[in-house]
């Protein structure tokens, strides 16, 4: 009998980077992150043994735990928040099984260091578009969902990176940005490790409309009049983010699932009598 504690490798994979995603947490011990640090997509690694006092922090929240093999740990652990109220499940078989099922797993070299909250901090250009929209869907869908993105005046991105311990992104000479034809969506692709057929599809329609390359692919065209639509629609750009963020959701689900869809009207047999 399937159990009713747990979530397979195959149904935590259909809910990855969509925005009602469980919050995954990582209670490997330090011996086995460290034989392989990478993380699953948008997961936190927390101390098994002190999870009565970080369990309150997930209270409303629906979490997978994830150990090594599924077993002790991450049962354990989702047991314990289960006690306090909370919606878990442990991964079956755990970081093993996704591992070894080719699921995304997100570099951990690549993550820039964390506040003292534990989010990590970017800083880029005001008044974003395309890329500057993509960036932040990537780093809050399966890096980082706490993420904090400051926009401010093009001249200030490198003071205010220097001054806030932020991570400056999409501008010139710096680590996270263009590579020749290539957006700084594109980087983060490669340099988190999160290469995948809907993300490589996703990032060509972005690097499509970035880079005033539309004839790349049909979908470019209209992904840019919405992401400058928005740009026109607010004056706060992390209202723009947040709204932003559906139109990524919505391309993101299009390139999984939906690229083989058509849609036609009238459907056959329309107005027939029955």
């Amino acid at each position: 009998m399937p159990s009713t504690t747990a979530i397979t490798v195959s149904q935590l994979s259909r809910l990855i980077g969509l925005p009602g995603a469980p919050v995954i947490i990582d209670v490997r011990i330090d011996e086995d992150f460290d034989a392989d640090p990478r993380l699953l997509p948008a997961s936190s690694r927390r101390d098994f043994k002190t999870v009565s006092t970080w369990a309150p922090a997930f209270t409303g929240q629906s979490v997978a735990v994830v150990c090594q093999k599924g077993l002790k740990l991450s049962q354990g652990v989702a047991a314990w928040l289960r006690h306090e109220g909370i919606s878990a499940e442990s991964l079956d078989g755990g970081f093993e099984a996704w591992r070894d099922a080719k699921g995304l797993l997100v570099r951990t070299d690549a993550l820039p260091s964390r506040d003292e909250k534990g989010r990590t901090v970017w800083v880029t250009r005001a008044r974003p578009k395309v890329d500057r929209i993509a960036c932040p869907w990537l780093i809050r869908r399966f890096v980082d969902p706490h993420a904090i993105f400051l926009f401010v005046e093009p001249a200030e991105v490198p003071a205010v990176a220097d001054r806030f311990q932020a991570v400056p992104f999409d501008i010139d000479n710096v680590f996270w940005s263009h590579r020749g034809e290539r957006c700084t969506f594109d980087t983060m692709i490669e340099e988190f490790g999160l290469e995948s057929e809907a993300l490589d599809r996703l990032a060509l329609i972005v690097r499509a409309a970035d880079t005033a390359s539309l004839d790349l692919v049909p979908q470019a065209a209209g992904f840019l009049a919405a992401s400058l639509g928005l740009s026109r629609m607010f004056r706060d750009d992390l209202e723009q983010l947040e709204a932003g963020m559906l139109l990524y959701d919505a391309f993101f689900r299009w390139c999984r699932d939906a690229t083989e869809e058509t849609h036609n009207w009238p459907s056959a047999g329309a107005g027939k009598p029955s």
